[in-house]
Order: structure tokens, then C-alpha cells, then sequence
């Protein structure tokens, strides 16, 4: 019922920078906690970012001073500012929204930093 639409992915040099959006469906926005995932070729999808309904933060030790997130109620869209892009960054990054016991996942949105 809920869907999750990524958007912003691409192709970036090393330092450069780029913006995810994830746009929500549904009237409920406000109420969910939301998060920012990625995952790497041959690797296990690990937590990059994330924020809380009341837009407390909370970010990985790989983003923290590169990578801001936040949200747009008004919206419904939670957005991934990346700056400072490393090829390791490199990977499929997923949102997540989550509210009471519900999870829902977006298809993902694929970075890739690269010369």
C-alpha cells in the first residue's frame, strides 16, 4: 500500500556531490520514522542515515560530516544530501519509512563515484 519512490542517483566524480529524494505515498508521512540504506556490490546493506518523526538524526560513522538528511513534511519526501563522494561510497541506496510495526522499502537508486 505504501511506496517508496528513490530518485537522484548517478554517475558523480570523486568530491562531488548529489541529492536523493525518496517521495511517500499516503497521508501519514509525518508519523514515520525514516532512513536512508545502501548497499554495495558483495556487500551486506548497512544504515547510512537516519531521521525520526520529530526530525532527530542520526548517521553512520562513514557519513557523518559528509552526508545530511532531512525531510519535507509538506512533501512527504525525505532527501540525502551527499557531499564529499568516495568510490566507496559507491552502492544501491534504499529508503526506508517505518511506523509502528510496519517497514516498507523503496526499489533503491544506484550511486556510483567514479573518474
Amino acid at each position: 500500500q505504501v511506496q517508496l519512490v528513490e530518485s537522484g542517483g548517478g554517475l558523480v566524480q570523486p568530491g562531488g556531490s548529489l541529492r536523493l529524494s525518496c517521495a511517500i505515498s499516503g497521508s501519514r508521512f509525518s508519523a514515520y520514522s525514516m532512513g536512508w540504506y545502501r548497499q554495495a556490490p558483495g556487500k551486506q546493506r548497512e544504515l547510512v542515515a537516519t531521521i525520526s518523526s520529530g526530525s532527530l538524526t542520526n548517521y553512520a560513522d562513514s557519513a557523518k560530516g559528509r552526508f545530511t538528511i532531512s525531510r519535507d513534511n509538506a512533501k512527504n519526501t525525505v532527501y540525502l544530501q551527499m557531499n564529499s563522494l568516495k568510490p566507496e561510497d559507491t552502492a544501491v541506496y534504499y529508503c526506508r519509512a517505518t511506523v509502528m510495526a510496519s517497514v516498507y522499502w523503496g526499489q533503491g537508486t544506484l550511486v556510483t563515484v567514479s573518474s
